[in-house]
């Protein structure tokens, strides 16, 4: 992309609320190439502040082949509400915050007890204005920016353009508009004198993630305390504490531990042999999740303990440790720390608000707390727990017995470290560091599963059968098919594209070799571009397979992995006649679901405590109460994660996706049949995907699997179904310029 007035700063604004804090003169596509790949590109943009203006500079991500762009968007365009804008922002999490009625109610209860006089108030991360306006009523400032002075104004600081265009409305929809001023800045660029007339008195924010500290909390407190804010202010919240508590769970094992799963599947592939235990892993990091939805599989092995408080009405230091010494409640082997953190948000204690799993009713150690408070009593995604999972097999403990803990943070993470296990983890991770790979938890749990495994074995072979491949091409990132194809097809040269690992796949598979009886020389990575420009490539495709799978692509929709398609018509020219295909073919499956949680979450904003939201609906993709023509876009979730749900039909498949052939324009319809009574809320969507000729072999991604996320399309309205015959149609059409899905349904 040409620039031909090059801005001179750059930063990155996230998918999800946050308030950014990188600050640094930064070129877009250098960015882009220093991006970690376990991040999908598409979630960021990056604004630049010039002498020409404000402009955003969006990444854009194709889908189906994976390419990027940098478009400069100057700010009339990301304040238009166009189709672009409005998905981007369908896909944060503003929604499902602003229908959080528990947190909502808290810090309108904290900001009145707090804020009870005229002052200058500065809401850092001010999204759609609500605290912000809180404020302003809390004080009841009747005058205008304009008039006002520095004792009696709210400054609301909020970096993401499109949200100060969705605040303005707001605001203007409540008639405070000539009561806040509105800052289009990252809070660490604002100066007093400049963009606040002086230090704020009262500091207002929510730049909360569910780890805590991810959205930057420390580092945003740092400069506020040093540049905008008085001696001693008042915050809302005022205090942070996290706590944790030490868990035996078989499901959180499986999702990091795949190498001793892989030790009870006698299938001849060692994705992480012995001395290499650490090369296919996750990250050492906390990861959000709902741990509700694992209640029947969780056994308590401690009471939870407090790990660190923050306070938001002083400096926070960058990086703190503390030992802990946790005494085992049951016998037991420890798997994970879960953690959760409560918010005390008024200084006199009174006001709470809690993240942690419903089995908690309240921490032990924290007097006079209200349960009903404290506990999780309603859903919400934009705030979990997290999980850190204890290295290998985990810690076995009797009960009664102590366990020493080390607990560490920095500016945006925490971390723990059991002092009694074994010392050879760091050994084995620093031994497989240069061909390390880091995968989800998801696909470490899948590539453990003997089932999956055992399939994807047996349709190797019987692609195998059909015709003895010379040359197998693996198009997307399976690691799996890539090691079990140069295992089983002895005579055959394998070729990977991974377009997400690249050279550290190829690191890897070098690696492995020996381990699963394959000479080096016979698999190569090599890119898509090469292979198509390649003029000494005599050789035809004879089997091209795929999961399929994408590095980076754990949270996008079901149909984002038809680049599959993609990838496979571009190879057209270069395959074989008769050459195998595996999967041969998608179905597009559906099913009617009770999903009250997730609907209720995503619901049209109306009145939130005392200021009404209804602009901003169709803006954020709420359903219930849209417009007429207007619709919520389908988004993708893990629906075992999403509370409480309930199937309502049978599975019907609506279309087909032929990979034989190159990919085209498709579109289904289906008739679903309810077979049972309730409120129906929407439409889950997945792709099972057919493996062989005979279609026996079929691995679904539906909403009974853990591994992958489905598409739910949301209802404009709840649906009562009251008796059998209920019915509704429900039509697709997918669009291969775009990777585009469109739903439609009709209730009848």
């Amino acid at each position: 992309m040409n620039i031909h007035h090059r801005p001179k700063y750059f930063f990155i604004v996230h998918k999800t609320p946050m308030h950014c804090l990188f600050s640094k003169t930064l070129n877009p596509k250098l960015f882009l190439r220093s991006l970690n790949n376990t991040t999908p590109k598409s979630s960021f943009i990056i604004r630049s502040m010039s002498s020409c203006g404000s402009r955003m500079f969006q990444l854009k991500v194709d889908p189906l082949t994976g390419n990027s762009e940098w478009v400069v968007i100057e700010e009339h365009e990301a304040t238009s509400g166009d189709d672009a804008t409005k998905q981007l922002l369908a896909n944060t999490s503003y929604l499902d915050m602003l229908n959080d009625t528990r947190r909502n109610k808290a810090y309108r209860e904290a900001i009145d007890k707090t804020i009870t006089k005229p002052c200058h108030v500065l809401d850092i991360g001010a999204g759609t204005g609500l605290l912000s306006m809180m404020a302003a009523r809390a004080m009841g400032s009747g005058d205008s920016v304009e008039n006002s002075s520095s004792k009696g104004m709210v400054t609301a600081c909020e970096s993401y353009l499109p949200m100060v265009k969705l605040m303005r409305k707001v605001l203007h929809a409540n008639g405070m508009q000539r009561k806040i001023c509105i800052i289009n800045k990252r809070s660490d660029e604002l100066e007093v004198g400049a963009d606040m007339p002086s230090r704020a008195d009262v500091l207002v924010s929510e730049i909360l993630d569910s780890e805590l500290l991810g959205e930057g909390l420390i580092p945003t407190l740092q400069h506020a305390h040093d540049k905008l804010l008085t001696d001693n202010p008042k915050t809302v919240p005022y205090r942070a504490t996290i706590y944790g508590q030490l868990v035996e769970s078989t499901d959180l094992w499986k999702l990091h531990d795949l190498f001793n799963n892989e030790k009870g599947v006698l299938d001849e592939i060692h994705l992480v042999p012995e001395e290499m235990d650490a090369a296919l892993c996750v990250k050492r990091q906390q990861f959000p999740m709902h741990c509700d939805a694992l209640k029947e599989d969780i056994k308590l092995l401690s009471e939870p303990f407090k790990v660190f408080d923050f306070d938001f009405w002083r400096r926070p230091d960058s990086h703190r440790e503390t030992e802990l010494s946790v005494k085992a409640t049951d016998t037991g082997t420890v798997h994970a720390i879960i953690s959760w953190w409560l918010l005390q948000l008024d200084e006199k204690g009174t006001v709470f608000y809690c993240t942690a799993p419903k089995w908690i009713s309240r921490p032990s150690n924290v007097e006079g707390l209200n349960a009903s408070n404290s506990c999780c009593d309603n859903w919400c995604d934009h705030w979990k727990q997290c999980v850190w999972f204890i290295p290998k097999k985990g810690l076995s403990l009797l009960k009664d017995e102590e366990v020493n803990l080390l607990a560490a943070h920095t500016d945006t993470s925490i971390s723990y470290e059991m002092k009694t296990l074994p010392q050879n983890l760091k050994q084995s991770e620093l031994s497989t560091q240069k061909y390390q790979i880091t995968l989800s938890p998801e696909k470490i749990a899948l590539y453990g599963d003997v089932s999956w495994r055992c399939s994807m074995l047996k349709a190797i072979k019987n692609a195998m059968k059909q015709k003895m491949p010379s040359l197998c091409i693996v198009v997307d990132d399976s690691i799996f098919l890539a090691v079990a194809l140069a295992h089983l097809a002895k005579g055959s040269h394998v070729l990977s594209l991974f377009p997400g690992f690249q050279e550290k796949g190829a690191q890897y598979l070098q690696a492995v070799a020996a381990s699963n009886g394959y000479s080096k020389d016979h698999i190569e990575v090599q890119k898509m571009s090469e292979l198509l420009t390649s003029q000494n490539s005599k050789k035809k495709i004879d089997l091209l397979v795929g999961e399929p799978f994408y590095y980076g692509n754990s949270s996008v929709l079901p149909w984002q992995n038809l680049r599959f398609w993609k990838e496979r018509s571009l190879l057209d020219p270069i395959l074989s006649e008769g050459a195998v295909i595996m999967p041969r073919k998608g179905l597009l499956k559906a099913c009617a679901m009770s999903l009250p949680d997730l609907w209720r979450s995503h619901r049209c904003l109306q009145d939130i405590e005392g200021f009404d939201h209804s602009v901003v609906n169709s803006t954020l993709g709420a359903c219930g109460g849209l417009p007429p023509g207007q619709e919520n876009p389908t988004l993708p979730f893990s629906v075992w994660q999403c509370g409480e749900s309930k199937k309502m039909s049978d599975i019907v498949t609506i279309m087909e996706f032929n990979f034989l052939k190159p990919i085209s324009l498709c579109s289904g319809k289906a008739k679903v049949e309810f077979t049972a009574r309730g409120k129906c809320h929407g439409f889950v969507l997945w792709i099972d995907w057919v493996m062989d000729t005979e279609e026996s072999i079929v691995l679904s991604a539906g909403p009974e699997q853990r591994y992958w996320k489905q598409g739910v399309k949301l209802l404009k309205e709840p649906v009562a179904v009251t008796t059998d015959c209920h019915s509704a149609d429900i039509k697709t059409s997918f669009d291969p310029s775009t990777g585009d899905l469109i739903v439609d349904y009709a209730f009848l």
